[in-house]
């Protein structure tokens, strides 16, 4: 059964990502069920692998038996990456941390060329780092808060992604969060909602464009989940309320989450590409 889950409280934190170690209750990242090792032997890596959603990825994959390679944007994120290496340390897994931009390309370079000198190999690669930003009017978006948003959310998912394609053979998985504002869309979130349609487009071209070569591309549009972007872009009252009004009455875990990206990361799912699954409580949005 379940545990039932405390409601967020009011809170708000000055600086994106925003820091899970601050977050109250804080997020449940721990998998719940035993490994099967269903990703014994591969290597992946994750961009915004330190909290959230990364976070319980990280973890999920090192229980099924995979290597994790982990980006995270600056010093600032510092501690939740140290504390999401060590969970993979308990779950018997290798990791490394690399700080750094995912909007710049010789950053991505970085990390896949670490992944491999660290591994000697790539076989998942999970772009899901991303920004948002509270704006309510359209009008007064910044422009560089438009560019930025987009430079993270899909630039940054085209960067990682072109540096790790040489390294990717037959059966390798691509796997890109996107979000159900793609197919709803969020009033307060223009910017945001935009990259992820964009992250989205990029899904079922790109799974078009790499079937011949064997190498799958999926994405997972999740929808309220509890995740230091939350209180990192809304205002507390906002915070407050966060995802009471999605059918099942209550914001999602990162660790329901996660199992999604497992199973497009693994053989399970060896005849879908250029498809999105959907861990949003309920909306019947999406397709």
């Amino acid at each position: 059964m379940l545990k039932k889950q405390e409601a967020p409280v009011a809170q708000e934190q000055d600086r994106q990502p925003g820091s899970e170690a601050q977050m109250h209750p804080p997020p449940e990242y721990d998998p719940r069920y035993p490994g099967s090792r269903r990703l014994e032997g591969k290597v992946a890596i994750i961009t915004g692998g330190d909290s959230g959603i990364g976070r319980a990825t990280a973890v999920l994959f090192a229980r099924e038996g995979a290597r994790i390679g982990i980006l995270y944007k600056n010093k600032t994120e510092e501690e939740d990456a140290t504390k999401t290496a060590g969970l993979i340390g308990k779950e018997g897994g290798e990791c490394f941390l690399l700080a750094g931009d995912v909007a710049k390309p010789a950053v991505a370079r970085a990390f896949v060329d670490e992944a491999l000198r660290k591994f000697g190999r790539l076989d998942v690669v999970v772009c899901g780092a991303a920004e948002q930003h509270f704006q309510p009017k359209f009008e007064e978006i910044p422009e560089e808060q438009i560019e930025r948003t987009f430079e993270t959310n899909v630039f940054g998912q085209f960067h990682v992604i072109q540096a790790a394609l040489p390294h990717l053979e037959k059966g390798a998985s691509i796997i890109c969060v996107t979000s159900v504002t793609a197919y709803r869309g969020q009033p307060v979130l223009l910017d945001y909602s935009s990259t992820k349609g964009a992250i989205l487009a990029l899904v079922r071209a790109l799974a078009a464009n790499l079937a011949s070569k064997g190498i799958r591309v999926n994405g997972v549009a999740p929808g309220p989940i509890w995740t230091p972007l939350i209180p990192a872009s809304f205002p507390e009252d906002k915070v407050k309320n966060f995802g009471k009004s999605s059918p099942l009455g209550r914001p999602g875990q990162p660790n329901e989450v996660a199992p999604s990206l497992l199973f497009l990361a693994c053989e399970d799912s060896s005849y879908m590409s250029g498809q999105v699954l959907h861990p949003n409580g309920g909306d019947p949005v999406g397709g």
